[in-house]
C-alpha cells in the first residue's frame, strides 16, 4: 500500500511540481504521527487481547447484547480521542472476539462523530440545542445504518451459502 501511495504522489508530484512542498509536509506530518501512534496502539491492543476475554466481549457487544450492546459501544467510541485510523483494529479485535457487526459499526460510527471533546467545544460555541439535535440525530441514523448494514451481510452471507450447497 505504502509503495502504491509513492507511486501515486511521485506522479502527482510530476504533474504538479508546485505542490511538492504541501506534499512532502504533509507526508512527513502524518508519518511521524504514525511512528508515534501506532506502537502505543499496538500496545493497547496486545493488552486487550490477553485482558478482556472472549466471553466478555460476546457478552456485551456480541449477538445477544441487544440495545445495551449499542449502547456500549457508543460509549466505547465516543471516549477516546485520536484519528479513525486507530479505531480500525480495535474494531477488528473485537470482530474476532465476538462482537456483532453492527456494535462495531456503531463504534467506528461513534468514533468518527461523537467525541467527548468536540461535543463540549459544540456546546460553547453552537448551543445546546444544536448539540442535542445532532447528536441525537447522528445517534439515530448511526444506528439505523448499523443494523441495515448488519442485515445486508447476513443477506449476502446466507445467499453465498445457499449458492454455494
Amino acid at each position: 500500500m505504502l509503495g502504491v501511495i509513492s507511486i501515486i504522489a511521485i506522479v502527482l508530484l510530476s504533474i504538479f511540481p508546485d505542490r511538492k512542498e504541501p506534499v512532502t509536509n504533509t507526508l512527513w506530518d502524518y508519518s511521524m504521527e504514525m511512528v508515534l501512534i501506532l506502537p502505543a496502539v499496538m500496545i493497547l491492543l496486545g493488552l486487550f487481547a490477553v485482558w478482556v476475554s472472549k466471553e466478555t466481549v460476546v457478552k456485551y457487544l456480541g449477538k445477544a447484547s441487544g440495545i445495551k450492546g449499542i449502547i456500549l459501544a457508543i460509549i466505547l467510541g465516543a471516549l477516546p480521542t485520536g484519528p479513525l485510523y486507530i479505531a480500525f483494529p480495535m474494531a477488528a479485535a473485537l470482530l474476532k472476539k465476538g462482537a456483532k457487526i453492527s456494535n462495531i459499526i456503531v463504534f467506528l460510527s461513534a468514533w468518527a462523530c461523537i467525541k467527548i471533546p468536540q461535543e463540549m467545544v459544540e456546546l460553547q460555541f453552537l448551543g445546546p440545542q444544536f448539540v442535542l439535535l445532532r447528536l441525537s440525530l447522528t445517534i439515530i441514523f448511526v444506528i439505523i445504518m448499523a443494523i441495515f448494514i448488519e442485515k445486508m451481510i447476513e443477506w449476502s452471507e446466507s445467499r453465498v451459502a445457499t449458492m454455494a450447497s
